[in-house]
């Protein structure tokens, strides 16, 4: 069976920096624990990073929530904590890193599109009812017969309720599996 993780976003800003908030660091074991599950098993991960410049505050997205955020090649840009080290220093050879300027990513769905076929898709990161939703959406797109999963152990959202109602409309709107 072939299967993928996505690892969405899962970056300083989004846990500690300028958009961070509590309890987003919870999730930090259970991503590394699936990271590392993953790799034993010889299946696909990729990494997104969000990815911004100096002129974020000048784009579409950056006048709709004007916060700035992981720009590139800053701290708050790195993934967060065991993860990022884990990243750093180990080659992984089923692993790719797509870096995207948007809550979506067009690069994603390409990976995605032109990748082999994979039986399940799962996602974990940040934040559930941005980043994580987006591209479920975009892997329910581009692999439409894959089981798509969301962990809810492995995400988060700083607004409880909308993290809940986002987990909710996944599985009954995009049939996205969610498990705990």
């Amino acid at each position: 069976m072939k299967k993928l993780l996505i690892v969405v976003d899962f970056q300083n800003d989004f846990v500690k920096g300028s958009l961070g908030f509590s309890g987003a660091e919870l999730i930090e074991d259970p991503i590394l624990n699936k990271i590392k599950e993953y790799e034993k098993k010889g299946d696909h991960i990729i990494y997104t990073f969000d990815t911004h410049y100096d002129n974020y505050l000048e784009t579409m997205e950056g006048k709709g929530l004007p916060i700035k955020h992981c720009i590139k090649e800053t701290d708050g840009h790195a993934l967060f904590g065991k993860v990022w080290e884990h990243y750093k220093n180990t080659n992984y050879e089923h692993s790719f890193t797509v870096f995207k300027d948007s809550f979506g990513s067009v690069d994603l769905m390409k990976e995605l599109v032109n990748r082999e076929t994979y039986n399940e898709i799962e996602l974990v990161g940040l934040v559930s009812y941005i980043c994580v939703l987006s591209n479920a959406v975009i892997a329910r797109s581009a692999q439409p017969e894959a089981l798509i999963i969301v962990d809810s152990n492995c995400t988060a959202g700083p607004n409880k309720e909308l993290h809940e109602s986002c987990l909710n409309l996944m599985q009954e709107a995009l049939q996205v599996k969610i498990i705990s």
